[in-house]
């Protein structure tokens, strides 16, 4: 994904990309049943990829994020010029971008499943992070 961070003080005000990384961890009780396909999983890795997949990335891969702030003309031309142009009614960063992905995934999640933590990478460096007790 592409963003800008318009009214930023360095370089990243600039339009420029990233290979995000998202890392998403669920909580709950695993199944115990002897035979069941699943016995031992709290959530199958598979299902929460493609929850995760359908519910925000397939939205976000490949688009350039931009906040709702940017001149609306401008933003129609990039998005007739180029696509997947995503405006947003804040600034694309990390941290606001997790809340995001927290609203995205949570209500997707099959019942007696939790939404632990969501960790969003721009670089190996740098990141934002979310835990479910920061709500408490």
């Amino acid at each position: 994904m592409a963003h800008a961070l318009p009214g930023y003080d360095g370089a990243c005000r600039h339009i420029h990309g990233h290979s995000f990384r998202l890392e998403v961890c669920v909580r709950g009780i695993p199944i115990k049943e002897t035979g069941h396909p699943k016995d031992g999983m709290v959530m199958d890795f598979k299902q929460l990829k493609d929850l995760v997949q359908s519910a925000f990335i397939q939205y976000y891969d490949h688009a350039l994020a931009l906040p709702e702030t940017v001149n609306a003309g401008v933003l129609d031309a990039m998005e007739a010029h180029f696509g997947k142009v995503i405006r947003l009614p804040f600034q694309p960063t990390c941290e606001n971008m997790i809340g995001l992905i927290i609203t995205s995934i949570r209500p997707a999640l099959p019942s007696g499943i939790e939404l632990w933590s969501v960790r969003l990478s721009e670089t190996a460096s740098s990141f934002a992070e979310w835990y479910a007790t920061d709500e408490q």
